[in-house]
């Protein structure tokens, strides 16, 4: 049974990219290559905000991932360069990302905001527009060799 991380992310000033965009890359090909993941994908919406979903094998196959190299890394910064952060996690029974409207209605139903030192008047209540679904992309786990 899939577990599905759902994460979003609006950065507080344009001046945070370059470092967000750089840990960005490498905490994707960090999950390209972990144990358990089964693929996801990226959308750049409006106003600085990104969000992913993925798709894991278990919660330890996703945890290990985030505690982990560049994740972790990217991490410490989550705080200080986001004004809005939001999670949402669970289990579903078909293998199929699900999709951004899907993403979407999760995260305001269920999610919770992950804490910022400068929180948007809408952080707390998850208050924000729907996604833009127009500027999508497919993260894929690379092949494996066989034993």
């Amino acid at each position: 049974m899939p577990f599905i991380s759902v994460t979003r992310l609006r950065l507080r000033a344009i001046r945070y990219l370059p470092g967000f965009a750089w840990f960005a890359v490498r905490s994707r090909n960090q999950a390209r290559r972990a144990a358990g993941f089964r693929g996801g994908a990226l959308l750049n919406d409006r106003r600085w905000t990104f969000w992913t979903v993925t798709a894991w094998d278990d919660r330890a196959s996703m945890l290990a991932y985030i505690t982990a190299g560049p994740h972790r890394s990217a991490m410490a910064h989550l705080a200080r360069w986001c004004d809005e952060a939001s999670i949402v996690h669970w289990d579903q029974a078909d293998a199929a990302l699900p999709s951004w409207p899907e993403a979407d209605r999760r995260m305001r139903a269920e999610g919770r905001p992950s804490k910022v030192r400068d929180p948007s008047e809408d952080h707390a209540s998850l208050h924000f527009a729907p996604p833009r679904q127009a500027v999508a992309a497919a993260v894929t786990p690379v092949a494996r060799p066989s034993p």
